[in-house]
């Protein structure tokens, strides 16, 4: 590339160390593989290790779509992508799902089911689950290699004995393959199960904590319960027991956002924009 800057932004050493990291993660799904993450030109907490993953594996034929919880249109979404085109001249990119290869997402999973020769990639703050009850990073690599997830099991009793329920609304504790729990990025419960076998390639960024982590396509992925006690999704019925609509596109079917409108009414409306808009193309032709 032009200007001293290279293809991507990162250097070639950068590029196949992330690389290398991404195949580990892929040969053995939900392990945290450690990484050297790059100081990118932005903050930390801003998506850089998600930002890496994408620089990294971007090629010239990729097509690329960037969301900030289900937007295409946040300051975070356009900025990423406006970095990516400035950096990666001749790739193209896109709002609609159906036409991205590589997509970059931070708090959500596209409504629409992803394809076999799609790469989601997730922004992640925090990647382990197991840092809410063990701070010493030392230890719980040893509880993640032992499987030893008691503690987490307790700490959602807890919610059960206090509030009747698992309080947790979002980073809900996921088992991949079986075996290692992760932290799934702050995805809404709804989405947790758009993450079992799922046809496209999951990768996790942590730019902060310099870690990557991935699901395979096909592999199971299981939100930690009880057998009495079953995962549940957020719950968009009103009071009358009906589903609550999209008020742009009519859908009873996507996760919803709640606002409140110029008359103080509360309404619901779609939190993917691009699936919403398709929705809205559908219904007035």
């Amino acid at each position: 590339m032009s200007n001293g800057i290279n293809f991507a932004f990162l250097d070639e050493y950068a590029k196949r160390e992330i690389r290398r990291s991404v195949i580990k993660a892929i040969c053995i799904p939900g392990y945290q593989v450690p990484y050297s993450s790059r100081e990118m030109p932005m903050g930390r907490g801003f998506g850089t290790g998600g930002l890496q993953l994408t620089l990294a594996l971007i090629g010239a034929n990729d097509t690329v779509k960037v969301i900030d919880q289900g937007s295409d249109d946040s300051v975070n979404a356009v900025n990423l992508r406006k970095f990516i085109e400035m950096t990666c001249p001749g790739i193209d990119t896109t709002t609609r799902i159906q036409e991205a290869t590589l997509i970059q997402s931070r708090h959500r999973i596209p409504e629409q089911a992803l394809r076999a020769d799609q790469i989601l990639v997730l922004q992640v703050p925090y990647p382990d689950a197991l840092v809410i009850v063990e701070p010493s990073e030392d230890k719980r690599k040893v509880m993640h290699g032992e499987a030893d997830y008691s503690r987490l099991l307790v700490k959602l009793y807890e919610d059960i004995v206090k509030f009747d329920e698992i309080t947790i609304s979002h980073r809900y504790p996921t088992r991949i393959n079986g075996h290692y729990i992760i932290d799934p990025s702050p995805i809404p419960r709804y989405d947790v199960p758009k993450l079992h076998n799922s046809n496209a390639l999951i990768l996790f960024g942590a730019g902060r904590e310099k870690k990557i982590y991935a699901i395979p396509p096909h592999c199971p992925a299981e939100p930690l319960a009880f057998d009495d006690v079953p995962f549940r999704i957020e719950d968009f019925t009103d009071s009358h027991g009906e589903r609550r609509a999209c008020k742009l596109c009519g859908s009873k079917t996507s996760f919803l956002d709640e606002f409140i409108d110029e008359q103080g009414e509360r309404v619901y409306q779609c939190s993917d924009s691009d699936y919403c808009e398709q929705q809205q193309e559908l219904v007035h032709g």
